[in-house]
């Protein structure tokens, strides 16, 4: 019994990634982001970790997306929610009149390599200190991973993106 279990958990987590999308992101100027200053960390380390993790925010919407589509973003500027103070730059405080923003391009292309859907955003989201905050819990960015899961889902509900 516990051999068929296992090899059905196998199997589906097998067939869930290999019918997926996938998401290729590419970073602007870091250097020149309105809001990527570190709290407690080097600045090249934290920017090193803000590409890691935003990437794998990007994978993880794209997994959503048919086998063979690609969702190509170019992010060009990055406001994180709260800021860090320049007398304590412990941590990074997070207040309601600091929401995040991101700036991005984007294309989607399908298994033929076909572009399906191509655009130019300016996210923000005033309302981020309000109700759940994270969907998946991958980040340590939840409001900026909230921002763009909405994003996406609002994308899939205009039928720009498949679901």
């Amino acid at each position: 019994m516990k051999q068929v279990l296992f090899s059905l958990i196998t199997a589906c987590v097998f067939v869930g990634s290999a019918c997926a999308g996938e998401a290729k992101v590419s970073w602007q100027e870091l250097e020149k982001f309105t809001d990527i200053r570190a709290a407690n960390e080097s600045q090249q380390g934290f920017q090193t970790r803000i590409v890691k993790e935003f990437d794998l925010i990007f994978a993880d919407l794209a997994k959503s997306l048919p086998d063979g589509y690609q969702l190509e973003v170019n992010v060009t500027d990055l406001d994180l929610a709260g800021e860090v103070n320049a007398a304590n730059r412990a941590l990074r405080i997070v207040k309601p009149v600091s929401w995040p923003r991101m700036r991005f391009t984007y294309t989607l292309k399908n298994a033929g390599n076909e572009v399906l859907a191509s655009g130019k955003e300016s996210l923000k989201d005033m309302g981020f200190m309000s109700g759940s905050r994270t969907p998946s819990g991958i980040s340590s960015f939840p409001y900026e991973e909230k921002m763009l899961h909405d994003w996406f889902v609002r994308q899939q509900r205009a039928k720009i993106f498949p679901k």
